[in-house]
């Protein structure tokens, strides 16, 4: 029996590493997923767990976006960038929002500021 035989294939190790993701250790984890991606670059499902499990926003977004590019019907993926798009567009809204309303409250001040040096004036 070699040494090999003792360890896990590749279905047990990315069911290891899931486990360990849903444990909560995500560096573990990490580098289960990533000898399981060494082996079968392709895998579907390790990528999924490397997003979820990514540390910021941009590798989330990277992972998913990988998935896609080997299967793009992978609808789980598909749908985790539009919620990614959908986030980064509210926050965006929500900013042009905030500086549209500040920007209109100081054109109120400076037409009363105005009128009041009219007013004031005559």
């Amino acid at each position: 029996m070699s040494s090999s035989s003792n360890q896990p294939n590749r279905e047990e190790l990315l069911q290891m590493a899931i486990r360990s993701a849903k444990a909560g250790n995500k560096e573990g984890a990490r580098v289960m997923f990533r000898q399981v991606l060494s082996e079968d670059k392709r895998n579907e499902r390790a990528m999924i767990w490397m997003a979820q499990i990514a540390t910021t926003k941009a590798e989330r977004k990277q992972w998913l976006e990988r998935v896609i590019s080997i299967n793009p019907d992978n609808d789980q993926a598909r749908q985790a960038l539009k919620k990614i798009a959908y986030k980064r567009s509210s926050r965006e809204n929500r900013t042009l929002l905030i500086f549209g309303v500040v920007a209109g409250v100081l054109l109120v001040l400076l037409l009363v500021v105005v009128v009041a040096i009219v007013i004031n004036g005559s």
